[in-house]
This record gives C-alpha cells, structure tokens and sequence, in this order.
C-alpha cells in the first residue's frame, strides 16, 4: 500500500509530532506533502527517510495550490490520501478525489466544543468542514471524546473511527539518574519539590492558572516546558506575583530521540493551530540551552504533573507523564476521562482554577516526593497500538473504496 499524507504545516506541533511518530510504525510506503511552512518535523521526517513535498501554499485563499496538489497525488500513484489538520483536510480531500484516488481518510486531531486548531469554530468553519468530510471514505477521531463532537456535527457513526494518539512508553519511563543529572542541569535546589506543565504557551493551555497557584506555595518551583506567545506574558505575571525566582521557562524542548527543535508531541497541545506560527521574546527566565533538555528528562526532575487546559481534544502530556510514574493533575483530558477510573490511577481532575490547583497541589505537597508505577492507560496508548489501529481503517476504506465522486464543493467557498 502505497499512502500520501497532506498537513498543514510541518512546524512544531502536536498532529505533526504525532505523524512523525506514526510513520515510524506503519508498515506501508509513505510521503508526506506539507501545505506550508516545512519546519522542524519536516527535517525530522526526511531523517527518518520520508520523502517531504513543500506545495508551497501562500494561504488559506490560494487556490492555486488546489490542482498542484491534485497533480501531484496523481502522479504519485497513491492506494489512499490521508490528510491532517484544517485546510489540509479541505484541500487535500478535494485534490485527492480529483486525482481519482481510490480511499481517503483524515484524522480530526484537534477539535473541541468551541475551538478547532486553537481557533474559534465559525458555522462556516463547520459548513465547509462538513461538505468536504463526504469526500472523504473515513474520519478517525483521535478519542471517543472527539468523535462524539463528530457525530453531534452529524458525520454518520459508521464513518467514524477511534484511533488514540500514542507514545513510544519506553522513551517516558522514570530514570532516577536522568532525574538527578536533569536537576542539577537545571540547579535545582536538593530536595526541592517541582510542578510542571508541558505544551504550548497559548491562553487555552491555562499556565497562568498553574503560576498562581505556585505563588501561593512557598518553597516549591515550577518548570514550564514549551514556547509560545503567552511566554512574555506569563514571564510579567511570574514577576508581578514575586515568584520569578522560583519559575522557570524551558522554551521548546527536543523529543526523546533527542531530534533537535523536533519537541515532544505533548509539548505543542492541541491549541498549536492558531499560534504556530507566533514568536515571543526571550526572558532572564528562560534556560541558556534548551537543546541539552528533553521532554522525558524534565518529566522525570518534576514530583507533580499538570494540565490545566478547559478544552482538550485528548491530552498527550497527561499521558506522557503517567508512562513517567509522575502524579498528574488534570482540568480537562479525554485521554484519561474516557477510559475507566481502575486504568487511570495518579490521575486527579482538578477545575481549571488556581484555588482549586493550589489545594490540591498542598495535598501532593504533604504527600511528599514519590514515583508511581505507570498506571494500565498507558499501555492503552502505546504508538505501536495506534498504528495498527490505522493500518485497519487504511485496509477497510481501501477495499470499500466509492466510484469517483465529482460532485465538489466549490472552490469559492474555500476560507
């Protein structure tokens, strides 16, 4: 089998981290084409031996890019077209159908009850979102979460699959030496309690939640690991509470195979989509060499993970620090709210507000420091698990693949 990916952009970013790591693991031949921006994951992807097509699309009106792709996926010769992220999944089901490819399947990796991609869901987003979806021979849902969204859009059951984002679980485990070499790198007071979160500085990642309710417990610092446009402002907010000694911003740290500017999927979130391609200036604060940092070396100097997200779509980090031994408190995270509460142990929802974060941070804080065994949900979203997963729904929409359908939207409507 013979499969073309089409995404957005190849910057940093969660979806693009987890179709790097998906690749890894699928044994079909596989290429990529990036719509723009060919970034870190991009580089990542042609190390591991992909082949990445830049179109080169200027923006989200450039219809000119429409028949380059279609050309593109027509002499390519693919089985299925499989697209990733908004304007990639328009665009790319369009030029799939028009190249007369046999199956095409898009993966939904951010979708929330008000925001797509970290931007506010219009009922136009969702209009051309939905004509385009019937182009397509199936939609896999990253959690049960998100394809309950799907079938309340009125996308048909059958069209929908689950298929969970995954980690590679050996790359988390905890490591008591990594632990110590990672603390005294960051000169970490000996014995000194540590809260961490993990994703992209945008508002809907609620951080700003996380720095007041350290500011309310003396003694314990906070590591944030990730980059983004809230940075400068959280940096202000970290100082203006008198805790900028005790916080400390990482920037963008690699992924555990060390690939540099390749961050750990769960170090973008869900809400890349809108900021990705927004900067922020540098502060005293941050680390001198992120390169030296890895996502799994700050999980394992941390004692508490949080998440403090009103909105997920799945919730990579939570996991991520789980398979770490680390207790974790989340707001909202259908990776562990879907599954029962027996294959979820370390995991404590918490509302998404500072008072209710602080309480339960003095509770882990009394707890002491510890490392627990990383609980069955983890095993759940193994990677390998997932790309076997998707190698199912590739073979089943191969082999029931429709006639060509000319029946487009029009291209005027494209955002």
């Amino acid at each position: 089998m013979k499969v073309l990916h089409v995404i957005t952009g190849l910057g940093v970013g969660g979806a693009e981290q987890q179709l790097r790591l998906l690749l890894r693991h699928l044994p079909v031949e596989c290429e990529v084409v990036t719509l723009t921006n060919p970034g870190p994951v991009a580089e990542g992807l042609r190390a591991d031996g992909v082949p990445v097509t830049h179109l080169e699309m200027k923006g989200n009106r450039d219809l000119a890019a429409l028949p380059r792709l279609a050309r593109l996926v027509r002499r390519g010769g693919y089985d299925l077209v499989h697209t990733h992220l908004y304007r990639a999944c328009v665009y790319g089901r369009i030029a799939a159908r028009t190249a007369g490819v046999r199956a095409v399947v898009a993966t939904e990796h951010s979708l929330g009850e008000r925001y797509i991609e970290g931007r506010p869901l219009t009922r136009s987003t969702r209009e051309l979102y939905l004509r385009t979806e019937r182009l397509g021979s199936a939609t896999v849902a990253v959690s049960a979460t998100v394809a309950d969204r799907l079938r309340g859009w009125g996308i048909p059951a059958r069209r929908i699959h689950v298929v969970p984002n995954g980690i590679e679980v050996d790359t988390y485990r905890y490591d008591p030496l990594r632990r110590a070499a990672t603390r005294t790198q960051l000169g970490l007071p000996e014995g000194a309690f540590v809260v961490g979160g993990v994703g992209r500085l945008v508002p809907g990642k609620r951080f700003d939640l996380l720095v007041r309710a350290v500011a309310g417990l003396p003694g314990v610092r906070l590591l944030l690991a990730g980059d983004g446009p809230e940075r400068a402002s959280l940096a202000a907010l970290a100082g203006q509470l008198g805790v900028a000694d005790r916080v400390r911003f990482l920037g963008e740290c690699a992924a555990g195979d060390g690939t540099r500017g390749a961050e750990s999927a769960a170090a973008r979130g869900a809400a890349g989509g809108a900021a990705r391609d927004a900067g922020a200036p540098a502060d005293p604060t941050a680390l001198t060499d992120p390169a030296a940092l890895t996502v799994p070396a700050v999980l394992a100097a941390l004692d508490v993970f949080v998440s403090a997200s009103e909105e997920e779509s799945f919730g990579l980090a939570v996991v991520e620090a789980l398979a770490a031994g680390l207790p974790v408190l989340h707001a909202a995270c259908p990776a562990v709210d879907d599954l029962p509460a027996a294959l979820t142990p370390g995991a404590v929802r918490v509302e998404s507000r500072a008072d209710a974060l602080e309480a339960e941070l003095r509770r882990q804080l009394d707890a002491g420091q510890r490392r627990l065994a990383p609980p069955p949900l983890v095993g759940h979203y193994d990677i390998v698990r997932s790309a076997a997963g998707l190698l199912g729904v590739y073979t089943r929409a191969v082999a029931r693949a429709p006639a060509r359908d000319r029946a487009f939207p029009s291209l005027n409507a494209i955002p």
